[in-house]
């Protein structure tokens, strides 16, 4: 039996649900205002600047803890992307499915290249390593230009228990 490709939308609504599920069970993202867009299978974090995002207000420079907040956000976030990405593709991961479990932050490591100036910044995650118990993964954060980053970080992670 030949099996039919799925529908592009039914595919994208998948994939954005489950994004959105993960997304939804960190309320620290609301809070700082992080958003996660999604293209194929890689994320890019944007943290939109907002006023109370501002550490000292005479440069005026992006808080040091809300950049390493945004670059340990968007590690687990990619982290936990590719851990559920064979799931999600088999539609497994749906609205009545429990609560995705999230990597565990064992250390993470921040380097502040530049200060972060008062408009969005975007993030995006490379896995290193992934193993069952342990990740590891690096972060880049710029602004305007791609090339010149304001902030890197690299973290290890201990991995959720898998299911089954």
């Amino acid at each position: 039996m030949i099996r039919r490709p799925e529908p592009v939308q039914v595919v994208k609504q998948r994939r954005d649900a489950a994004l959105q599920k993960l997304v939804s069970g960190v309320p620290y993202i609301q809070f700082l205002g992080i958003e996660i867009d999604r293209r194929g299978d890689e994320l890019t974090a944007i943290l939109p600047f907002a006023d109370k995002l501002i550490g000292n207000p005479m440069l005026p420079a992006i808080h040091g803890g809300v950049t390493a907040a945004f670059l340990e956000v968007t590690a687990i976030m990619e982290l936990s992307w590719a851990m559920i990405w064979e799931d999600m593709e088999a539609g497994k991961v749906t609205d009545d499915a429990p609560r995705i479990k999230l990597p565990k932050t064992v250390d993470f490591t921040v380097d502040y290249l530049r200060s972060g100036l008062p408009r969005d910044a975007y993030a995006r995650a490379r896995v290193n390593r992934s193993g069952r118990r342990f990740a590891s993964v690096h972060v880049e954060a710029w602004q305007d230009n791609r090339t010149r980053l304001f902030a890197q970080g690299t973290g290890h992670f201990l991995m959720p228990e898998r299911d089954g």
